[in-house]
């Protein structure tokens, strides 16, 4: 992790970092604003548009704390710019699902629809065409939080390896296990 920790993260144009004292470093860009609790050990400096992160020591606790902060402060800094953008496939008969007002509704084969309070940072949109899967399309500025929310809607139904049935993140490929055979 040392090695991902040492590459200083350059700032594009349109964000703004502040460094607070007790190393809270808050992000500002175009799409929001995200904020870290970085390690109290590690040193957070900004200098002409360069964030760098330094360590104290070689231990290990230290390099793999360095590497993890470098890290989330390149995807905060990513979110704000860009954001991010998850799309889940519902895959089996009659599965459907529809956004309105920051719920989603699911309906994914149980004797009743299942309702999905989103966080106010997670935008989600239900796209259904006819003769094709149901798509859910996430987007959020902060990375974590989008995929604990695609993890949280995929343990709803999960993928079943006989017919391939539940949700799915699209193009992701699934293990198929062959059913009975006869004689």
């Amino acid at each position: 992790m040392s090695r991902i920790g040492k590459k200083p993260i350059s700032l594009p144009q349109g964000v703004d970092v502040q460094i607070a004292g007790s190393n809270l470093v808050t992000v500002k860009g175009p799409k929001g604003e995200l904020s870290q609790q970085v390690d109290a050990d590690l040193g957070v400096s900004l200098e002409e548009g360069v964030l760098s992160i330094s360590r104290p020591t070689d231990q290990k606790r230290h390099k793999a704390a360095h590497g993890l902060y470098r890290s989330l402060l390149s995807n905060m800094i990513q979110g704000v710019v860009e954001g991010y953008k998850l799309e889940l496939q519902l895959v089996g008969v009659g599965y459907r699902a529809v956004s309105t007002n920051n719920v989603l509704e699911l309906n994914l084969g149980y004797s009743h629809p299942i309702f999905f309070q989103l966080p106010a940072e997670v935008k989600a949109t239900a796209n259904q065409e006819k003769g094709k899967d149901p798509i859910i399309v996430l987007e959020s500025v902060d990375k974590q939080l989008i995929g604990q929310v695609a993890a949280k809607i995929r343990s709803l139904r999960k993928i079943e390896p006989y017919k391939g049935k539940g949700i799915r993140f699209v193009g992701e490929e699934i293990r198929r296990k062959a059913g009975k055979t006869g004689k």
